[in-house]
């Protein structure tokens, strides 16, 4: 004699089966360029710096050495800049020159100095 619970199906009859999960979204995020998210740290830090707002050395500031020196470089750059045509002016300069040192610094797709030169 067998006996089935109710709503259960006995292995093998063909009944119901565990549902499978629906498909991937095509909409799913995908990873960020190494050179954009270079930019985006670097660019966030360089405006806090050129502000005075930033607090601490790059690591507390999660940037490797070489994308503190891009940093140095970009806030050089945009204190004249800030001096002469205010600061909307200087965050343009910023974003400039961070976008252009991280492309180069990621031209090869990784760092070129190692990954926290």
């Amino acid at each position: 004699m067998t006996l089935l619970a109710a709503g259960c199906d006995p292995p093998g009859s063909g009944g119901s089966q565990v549902p499978s999960p629906p498909p991937p979204s095509s909409s799913s995020p995908s990873a960020t360029a190494p050179e954009d998210l270079c930019a985006r740290l670097v660019t966030h830090w360089a405006r806090e710096v050129l502000d005075g707002t930033a607090y601490g050395d790059y690591q507390s500031m999660g940037l490797s050495n070489g994308q503190y020196g891009i940093l140095r470089d970009a806030v050089a750059a945009a204190r004249p800049v800030r001096e002469q045509r205010g600061a909307p002016a200087a965050h343009e300069v910023i974003v400039r020159h961070v976008r252009e040192a991280c492309a180069e610094r990621h031209r090869t797709g990784r760092p070129d100095e190692g990954a926290w030169r």
